[in-house]
């Protein structure tokens, strides 16, 4: 009798393994069949960490709070540098995160932000260097539900605070070496697929689409974005303050009818903090 659940267990978990490895590689199939051909139609893609090495959890505690770092392995020159990082989660409704803009001012390209994720999928982040190779490095992130986590009760207090913003610096400048600074947001980033607990109904999606950050009108970080990133938006990147200056970030947003077009959209406010850098 023994035996025989023993051999019965042993079948079963034959059957059971190649499912799973099966539903694995079908995760690639976003990839293969739309967001390739999408974004870089045409273009070879080198999977490699040698340029770019994205981290990220294997299970996520919160799906709408999934932290992403963004570690490169190069300096951004003015002769070699990451141009543009673009982060996609391949099954969320609508896939494109952000896409990032960096130049020599930035000293490192490096990024870490938290976003959504909405079903066991691969997220990938997309390096293209000035000279238009192009680098990536994927994880995959077992998450659910990230996209329509319910709005939380203190939905109006997050609107009265709509659009402050806040520069943090806890390392410290370094004078013309890369310096780490952070950028806090207060914005719901509503990804219009959440309910509102109190009221019960959808709430449309609004969010913030651009973002500006320079030092002395320097561009170090310009960023296009979407519902993915998760609300009161947190960045963390660098800058090289070879000066005293000011460091500038410019921020709007928008509303958009559906969570997956973009054709149907009202242009929101935009909003502007600076922070004084002394050297």
């Amino acid at each position: 009798m023994l035996f025989k659940i023993f051999f019965r267990s042993s079948i079963l978990a034959l059957l059971v393994v190649p499912a799973l490895l099966h539903a694995e590689t079908q995760n690639e199939n976003e990839w293969d069949n739309t967001l390739k051909n999408q974004y870089f139609s045409g273009k070879s893609i080198e999977e490699s960490t040698n340029i770019i090495e994205l981290d990220a959890p294997v299970r996520a505690e919160d799906p709408a709070l999934v932290p992403l770092k963004i570690n490169t392995k190069i300096k951004q020159t003015d002769s070699s540098y990451i141009k543009k990082i673009l982060v996609l989660v391949d099954k969320n409704p609508f896939p494109f995160v952000g896409e990032f803009e960096f130049s020599p001012h930035s000293g490192k390209a490096d990024l870490a932000l938290r976003i959504r994720v909405n079903t066991y999928s691969y997220i990938r982040a997309i390096a293209e260097m000035n000279d238009g190779k192009l680098y990536m490095s994927k994880k995959y992130v077992k998450a659910s539900g990230g996209c329509s986590a319910p709005v939380g009760a203190d939905l109006d207090a997050a609107m009265q605070r709509l659009g402050k913003m806040k520069f943090r610096l806890d390392d410290g400048i370094k004078t013309k070496e890369p310096t780490l600074v952070q950028l806090l947001i207060s914005h719901p980033n509503l990804s219009g697929m959440q309910m509102d607990q109190v009221s019960r109904f959808i709430k449309k999606s609004h969010f913030v689409e651009q973002m500006k950050v320079s030092f002395n009108d320097k561009p170090i970080l310009i960023a296009k974005t979407d519902i993915a990133i998760s609300s009161d938006p947190n960045l963390r990147f660098y800058f090289v303050p070879d000066e005293a200056g000011i460091l500038k970030a410019e921020i709007s947003d928008t509303s958009c009818e559906s969570p997956t077009a973009r054709d149907v959209c009202k242009k929101g406010s935009t909003y502007t903090e600076t922070f004084a850098i002394n050297p």
